[in-house]
């Protein structure tokens, strides 16, 4: 068990701390580590837990399929539906390394930001994994050295219950804490660490906008109203790459060749088209067919993505023959890339603007507008304050600068104060899918789940779900290690959930 290897991993560097041979003292390597300190704890389960899990330019891709955000011509539309359609509780052995983090701090002055870190990530974990499963151990998770190797599995409504008070008990922690080392997302800083606590509860809450109740509601106003949240990108919960080995973009090193057959899909193509936006310019290479019949690469018109719901063939087909835009090219000469955005500031504005539009917060449309543009504009000045990405020859000379920030909300990315509540959130859901374009982590599809928006391109003929071919798919199934690790508890998850069947497209609590 990871659990056991983990104390074991443990004890051995205490061991070698405190040895006093002459030997060791004569051998030791001055730039080795000798013990084992809350910050290298915590070092190790952040670089778990938001780098990319597998950086190569392969996997990268696969991971912008779900959502549609790309196509590729070589992989299956199967990639579509979950491949390996089965979710992990791995996170949770980071558990006892957590614990292990907060026991070595006692009594030092970063304990309470060290307790806090604890709190936050286990609250992730759980977040994630109910969302992406359903039912799951959480009260329970991580008790393996407490000899408790079948945890039960928690309902889905107590699993959030408990998340959103994790998430405020964290976020008092921090506001007890101080600067605290091994902290790579934001350098040590407690009060970053306090505004992600309280945003990360109002996409929580948001996420299960069917069930949330009335208590849960008013809790998402009080923390809006508090305003102690993510005031700026530079607040963005994020991971950022760098020009060091093992630390560069995942797509970095990608072969010419491969960059070209991925697409960006036509669901995102046209979505940037009709807001005129200049990400389109960043995302993306124009069509070689289009700019051979005279088109300019700074036109929006020579850019077409692919129909995601198309056979492979006939993407290969198109492709081939320039028909379509591929990714841009930057991503795969540009060591550092774009960061890795876990939770962003533009997102948390669009999460108050759709709550202010269903009347959680009040202000009215006029308030959500607001909101809607500083979102909007966070992820224009992130792209503008790319240097790479804002160099001419990556974006095909329409950089985004602040006369376009300035100009932008004009035709349909005007906020529809004159049209419904639907035009108007479906505004706020198109720019919130754009800030995932390349993330490589579909964290965000959930949310399409919940809205049903945007409309995914499904075509049965082409469709390779294995258990319904007009779905797409409403969960990951459970790890296949329950079923012996974990029998009773697992049996009895999917029976009260989902009739018996451990299946893909069985709707999970929060979606009913």
């Amino acid at each position: 068990m990871k659990n056991i290897k983990h104390i074991i991993i443990v004890l051995f560097f205490l061991v070698i701390a405190n040895s006093c041979s002459n030997y060791e003292e004569l051998n030791t390597n001055p730039d080795a580590a000798t013990s084992v300190s809350p910050d290298m704890l915590a070092a190790g389960v952040l670089k778990g837990a938001f780098r990319f899990w597998n950086p190569n330019p392969n996997d990268f891709t696969t991971g912008n399929l779900q959502a549609h955000h790309l196509v590729n011509q070589d992989l299956s539309g199967e990639q579509y539906y979950n491949p390996y359609p089965y979710g992990s509780f791995g996170s949770f052995q980071n558990l006892t390394d957590l614990k292990r983090m907060v026991e070595f701090s006692e009594g030092s002055v970063s304990e309470s930001s060290y307790k806090g870190l604890a709190l936050f990530m286990k609250a992730w974990y759980g977040f994630n994994n109910t969302i992406s499963m359903g039912d799951i151990p959480y009260s329970e998770a991580g008790q393996a050295e407490e000899g408790n190797v079948t945890p039960k599995y928690d309902t889905q409504a107590d699993v959030i219950a408990q998340v959103l008070e994790d998430l405020k008990a964290a976020e008092q922690f921090f506001a007890a804490g101080t600067t605290f080392s091994g902290d790579i997302m934001y350098n040590g800083d407690p009060t970053k660490w306090r505004k992600l606590c309280n945003g990360m509860q109002l996409k929580v809450i948001q996420t299960i906008s069917k069930k949330a109740s009335a208590a849960q509601k008013t809790r998402f106003a009080e923390i809006v109203t508090a305003n102690n949240l993510l005031g700026s990108n530079s607040d963005n919960f994020k991971l950022t790459y760098t020009d060091y080995s093992g630390t560069n973009h995942p797509f970095y090193t990608a072969t010419e060749a491969r960059r070209l057959k991925d697409i960006p899909s036509k669901l995102v193509v046209d979505m940037l088209k009709k807001y005129n936006d200049r990400r389109l310019f960043y995302f993306a290479e124009p069509a070689a067919a289009l700019i051979s019949g005279g088109m300019q690469a700074n036109e929006f018109s020579a850019y077409e993505g692919a129909l995601s719901s198309l056979s492979n063939g006939v993407i290969t087909s198109n492709n081939q023959a320039g028909n379509y835009c591929t990714i841009n090219k930057r991503y795969g000469e540009v060591h550092a890339g774009d960061p890795m955005l876990k939770f962003t500031y533009a997102e948390q504005s669009f999460i108050i603007a759709e709550a202010i539009e269903e009347g959680w917060v009040s202000g009215g449309s006029a308030a959500a507008k607001v909101y809607y543009e500083n979102g909007v504009k966070a992820m224009l000045d992130l792209f503008k304050s790319l240097p790479a990405a804002s160099a001419a020859n990556y974006a095909h000379g329409m950089a985004i600068d602040q006369t376009y920030i300035d100009n932008y909300f004009t035709g349909d990315a005007d906020y529809a104060m004159t049209g419904t509540k639907t035009d108007r959130e479906h505004q706020i859901w198109d720019q919130r899918y754009l800030i995932d374009f390349f993330q490589g982590n579909g964290l965000n599809y959930p949310q399409i789940l919940r809205t049903g928006y945007p409309v995914l391109p499904l075509d049965p003929a082409t469709s390779l779900n294995p258990e319904d071919n007009t779905l797409y798919p409403k969960r990951l199934k459970y790890p296949t290690a329950e079923i012996t690790t974990n029998p009773g508890n697992y049996q009895a998850a999917i029976d009260s959930q989902y009739g018996g069947f451990d299946g893909i497209n069985k709707v999970p609590w929060y979606l009913q």
